[in-house]
């Protein structure tokens, strides 16, 4: 008899470690959801951001054309990538052209004290630092769920659960170079 409550203990406990695991599993995917839902809503406050910029940038900078196609372009890939990778690509691209639009800028001292473009460009630096804040919660929380996927025992169970392991949101290799300065 003795044996038999030994065995239904060990069962139980079994059962409650693996419920437990489950329920760890299903907390952390819904983390990565919600901090991509996070990265989503502040790609969308860029969206809308951009153009307004550029509109405030072509009235001093006409023959800009091509930069300002460019913008366009990789503001509609943006918006239009789906899953992760090509998002991760499409935002990158956008960064990058982004970059050209304020470079257009020191060439154009009135444009620079223009009170619209500043403010444009304030709100805009301070979107690019929420979506770096969002990216790196939402790589922290896909690091723990992978972790935990990954892990013996608890990799039994996401097995059997069909988790899958979810890939973080990576800067282009460009951005990782160092950057050069010279006097």
């Amino acid at each position: 008899m003795l044996t038999i409550w030994i065995i239904v203990g060990v069962v139980v406990i079994i059962a409650i470690y693996g419920i437990a695991v489950y329920n760890s599993l299903v907390a952390l995917r819904q983390k990565v959801a919600e901090a991509w839902a996070d990265i989503d809503v502040q790609l969308k406050r860029r969206y809308d951001l951009i153009p307004n910029l550029v509109e405030t940038v072509k009235g001093y900078a006409t023959h800009e054309s091509t930069v300002f196609e460019d913008v366009t372009k990789a503001r509609s890939q943006a918006m239009n990538a789906s899953g992760l990778h090509d998002k991760s690509e499409a935002e990158n691209m956008l960064s990058g052209t982004l970059k050209s639009l304020f470079a257009i800028s020191e060439n154009y001292p009135e444009l620079k004290a223009n009170e619209n473009f500043l403010e444009l460009q304030r709100e805009l630096s301070d979107t690019e630092n929420k979506i770096q804040a969002s990216r790196r919660f939402y790589n922290s929380v896909v690091m723990s769920l992978n972790t935990k996927i990954e892990s013996f025992p608890d990799s039994l169970i996401a097995s059997i659960g069909s988790f899958e392991k979810k890939e973080y949101f990576e800067i282009a290799e460009g951005e990782k170079e160092n950057v050069k300065v010279s006097f």
